[in-house]
């Protein structure tokens, strides 16, 4: 594997996917990061270590993990968000977290520490493992960037919101009704999750991994599962990972079936809402009777998966999938002739391809833009290298298109449930998994419901007190939340609910 011109020494890393990691220094950092972004690759997550700047790149033929050491550069690395604008906020994290500063950034304002800990202090160094106590939050005003002009004025939303969900804070600068610009501040939901990992035993850890984001369990703790089982070189039997791949379809259209409701109800479609919800409670009760949990939390262990489903339930869920593909298909027909729908949904929040492509959008919101890129597809590895994924895209970027994108997902996923119930290969359910004696990386990579799940695990070797150096979980948020700031633009404020809940992105998974 070559990267370009350039002389990378590209080891290969035992993964189901193609993975790569190489150490770099200052220059070949920044002349990677060019040539992935000149041959159409993207910027995946950007974290710091304790003495190291860390970057993954999806490229044409996997995935690259570069590592700058800083120890020689005072924890200073090169800029990236000229090249990738999704880099700025992973910056402000890593600054945060870790000490280590971007040379050359615009923005280096605190995106993570709202004055719950002193500035001088890093939660990810080695002194950061204890628990401490520090003074009162010493807080510091957070310089919104202004718009002025005749009738410009602010609208502050948030961070405590009227609904029960989670928090942050929405600046509008506005012209009547009109949104010029919209700031974002989050950070509300900062829980010291990626220290946490390193206090904890690597075969104990997928708990964590499978809080980060509630909605995401599934996807969450397969990824940080394969990182570890890649460390530590463990290939899990064929039934766990069909099982895997069962969970985590019925993941997606549990929260597939949500947000087409929820979309309803924003566009004062409440007979939506309703009927979706319904929908999505009976398909959550199901899961919890095949798996022991509605979102199927802890079922996805190290090594396989921690239950099996009998063949009634697998009938149970067989049935499930006819009786939910004929009403979606009836509801979906319903909301495509409802005239006022329509009119909330043509047009809102678009994101053309172009500007999608330039900012980084991924996921079930890039698709909906024209980025054609699902991992279950592109780099696929099994079971999904056997299903013939039928990828659900559109180009015109709206909440219409986002939500033709989820009608699309949710129907190819009861197909790809009604082959891996009926299917399912015999076999065990786990393999055993011994934690590697010296030290080792690995790395976990899934498709999730929102987009790609990305976990880069460093592990000590035998005789550490811990066996986890670092543990970086990436949500596909990060990229995201930056894009809902530009789709809102020339839209009426009272449409922003509307474009929030079409990306629907995740507080929690990207403030770890």
């Amino acid at each position: 594997m070559k990267l370009g011109g350039l002389n990378l020494d590209l080891q290969p890393m035992s993964a189901p996917v193609p993975i790569w990691h190489a150490g770099v220094n200052a220059q070949d950092w920044s002349a990677a990061a060019r040539e992935v972004r000149d041959s159409g690759g993207r910027l995946l997550a950007l974290w710091g270590t304790q003495n190291a700047a860390c970057a993954a790149y999806v490229v044409l033929d996997g995935l690259i993990w570069l590592e700058l050491p800083l120890d020689a550069r005072g924890g200073r690395y090169p800029d990236l968000a000229p090249l990738f604008p999704a880099a700025g906020r992973m910056q402000r994290a890593a600054a945060d977290l870790s000490g280590i500063h971007a040379e050359g950034a615009k923005d280096t304002r605190p995106w993570l520490n709202h004055g719950a800990w002193p500035t001088d202090h890093f939660p990810l160094r080695a002194s950061g493992n204890e628990a401490q106590e520090f003074p009162a939050a010493q807080l510091q005003d957070y310089p919104f960037v202004r718009v002025e002009g005749d009738g410009v004025h602010e609208i502050a939303v948030g961070p405590v919101h009227a609904g029960v969900i989670e928090p942050g804070h929405f600046r509008f600068s506005v012209v009547g009704e009109k949104v010029l610009r919209l700031e974002q501040r989050l950070g509300y939901t900062h829980k010291g999750v990626e220290a946490r990992f390193t206090q904890l035993p690597a075969l104990d850890a997928y708990r964590l991994a499978g809080r980060v984001s509630g909605d995401s369990t599934v996807a969450n703790t397969w990824s940080y599962c394969m990182a570890l089982e890649s460390a530590s070189g463990c290939d899990i039997p064929v039934r766990a990972r069909w099982l895997r791949a069962l969970m985590l379809e019925r993941e997606r259209v549990a929260n597939h079936l949500g947000d087409l409701g929820a979309l309803g109800n924003d566009a004062a479609f409440a007979f939506g809402l309703a009927q979706f919800s319904r929908l999505r409670e009976d398909w959550l009760r199901l899961s919890h009777e095949a798996f022991g949990h509605r979102l199927m939390m802890d079922c996805v262990v190290p090594g396989g998966v921690a239950c099996d489903v009998k063949r009634s339930l697998r009938e149970a869920m067989m049935l499930q999938c006819d009786v939910v593909q004929r009403e979606v298909l009836t509801l979906r027909t319903i909301y495509e002739d409802h005239a006022g729908l329509q009119d909330r949904f043509m047009t809102t929040g678009r994101v053309t391809p172009e500007l999608a492509a330039r900012l980084g959008l991924t996921g079930l919101a890039g698709r909906a833009s024209g980025q054609a890129w699902d991992l279950r597809s592109d780099h696929a590895f099994a079971p999904y290298d056997q299903m013939q994924l039928k990828m659900a895209t559109h180009r015109n970027g709206d909440v219409a298109a986002r939500v033709t994108v989820r009608f699309e997902e949710l129907l190819e996923s009861l197909r790809l449930i009604r082959t891996l119930v009926s299917d399912l290969p015999a076999g065990e359910l786990r393999a055993d998994l011994s934690l590697p004696k010296q030290a080792a990386r690995g790395v976990g990579w899934v498709e999730g419901w929102r987009g790609e799940i990305f976990v880069a695990l460093e592990l000590a070797a035998a005789d550490q007190q811990h066996a986890i150096l670092r543990c970086h979980c990436h949500d596909p948020s990060w990229q995201n939340w930056p894009v809902l700031e530009h789709a809102v633009i020339g839209n009426i404020v009272p449409d922003f609910p509307l474009i929030n809940k079409s990306f629907n992105l995740s507080y929690s998974g990207s403030d770890l």
